[in-house]
């Protein structure tokens, strides 16, 4: 049911519908290269959501159904490219909105240009600080005043003291923190280091490692770290590679356990790194476990319609889902397809949007740019500890389950949350 459904919106979108007739929503992320797995998750998930919608007959705009028709661009995880769709999509006069990107650094790349003629975006499930602070206050320059970039993910602040707290809370006192070359990787290496002394600087960093796209050998990196007596690794990066510092880890008989950002859940590290990826510990927001019915039918559904028995990225194919029933319900209560109306309506839900995640009651409120968080839907509550167990991404913790079951029925309130009106 589930495959005939996307095939059927699928097609929706080859019919070449003239504008009015659909809803545009563009799905963006790097749906090939070493990011893929989380890409095509975010896709595939929103493509679930697009087309359980359409198949009940599109989004009630003004008194009219109308269906979501899918614009998809591959960025390959490449910055320029990324600016490129982005002033492509910026150009579009009849989109409503974009969901996607995974690489912070395209979105650093490509979101000005949404930002700058107001094109409403959703963020997913890029994680990186810098994707959303580029549009706050700064010492040297106010922030922007009007702001059409949103994010729905569990952003590196949220992460990084979580990495931060869970090894305070195993007894390490030496780290070493290793990051890639990228801006998510530099950005998390600075999320962490920052947790640590808001932390009571109970962790001495004995070791700070570097590492690029395309390594494949750590050993230097990791002997360094070794050798200044490293209790555990704090990792931040994307792609395989962090599955290089596993296997290296193992080489050199490095018995300590890895811990960092959601990526250490994706496909091409669990693989890549096998029996050695096995204890590695990472902040997840979704969990390939049936725990609420709503997940059940979510998890039963992606692997049907795309023949898979273990989802590339839970996490991403999850917040792909939930965000496109997030941007739907503001263009139902917008009443319109204009994209800047359904900004405004994004940042006031009126009605509760059932997701697989959570419920999610009133996710964001009006930007403020002091203020990132009015533009952040995620907040500590609805994330866990995961742990990688036999090819698997499992819950760390017990209790944890329980807590995101309750999160998936119910999300926090954003007067609960202190955000401003």
């Amino acid at each position: 049911m589930f495959k005939q459904i996307v095939q059927g919106s699928l097609l929706l979108a080859a019919l070449g519908l003239h504008a009015g007739d659909t809803v545009k929503i563009a799905l963006t992320g790097p749906f090939s290269g070493g990011s893929a797995p989380m890409g095509t998750s975010a896709r595939d998930g929103s493509k679930l959501a697009i087309a359980e919608i359409n198949a009940a007959g599109g989004i009630l705009v003004g008194g009219k159904k109308m269906k979501i028709e899918i614009i998809e661009r591959d960025d390959e995880a490449k910055n320029e490219r990324g600016a490129l769709i982005a002033q492509e999509l910026a150009a579009m006069g009849d989109l409503t909105g974009v969901i996607g990107t995974v690489n912070t650094g395209v979105c650093m790349a490509g979101d000005k240009h949404l930002q700058e003629k107001g094109i409403t975006k959703i963020i997913c499930p890029a994680a990186g600080s810098a994707s959303m602070t580029q549009w706050a206050n700064k010492p040297d320059k106010p922030g922007v005043k009007d702001n059409s970039i949103f994010r729905f993910a569990a952003h590196d602040g949220i992460q990084a003291a979580m990495v931060v707290e869970e090894a305070i809370n195993r007894k390490f006192t030496k780290v070493a923190v290793v990051f890639d070359s990228t801006n998510y990787g530099v950005s998390g290496r600075d999320d962490m280091l920052d947790q640590i002394k808001k932390q009571g600087n109970k962790l001495e960093v004995v070791a700070q490692e570097k590492f690029n796209i395309g390594d494949k050998d750590m050993t230097a990196q990791l002997l360094r770290a070794k050798s200044a007596g490293a209790q555990a690794i704090l990792i931040w990066g994307i792609g395989p590679e962090l599955a290089a510092v596993s296997n290296g880890m193992a080489k050199i008989n490095m018995k300590v356990p890895l811990i960092g950002g959601w990526t250490l859940s994706m496909s091409n590290f669990i693989d890549n790194a096998g029996k050695n990826g096995n204890g590695t510990l990472m902040p997840q927001t979704f969990i390939e476990e049936p725990i609420t019915p709503k997940a059940k039918s979510f998890i039963e559904g992606y692997h049907k319609t795309y023949k898979v028995t273990r989802i590339p990225s839970p996490v991403a194919a999850a917040q792909g889902y939930d965000a496109v029933y997030l941007m739907a319900a503001a263009v139902k209560q917008a009443g319109s397809t204009d994209t800047k109306k359904v900004k405004e309506a994004l940042e006031d839900l009126k009605e509760p949007v059932v997701g697989v995640i959570a419920t999610w009651n009133h996710p964001y409120t009006k930007w403020d740019p002091a203020d990132v968080t009015t533009h952040e839907a995620f907040r500590r509550e609805q994330t866990v500890m995961g742990m990688v167990q036999d090819g698997r991404v499992v819950f760390g913790n017990d209790a944890d389950r329980e807590r995101l079951r309750k999160s998936a029925i119910t999300a926090t309130p954003a007067k609960a949350k202190g955000k401003k009106k």
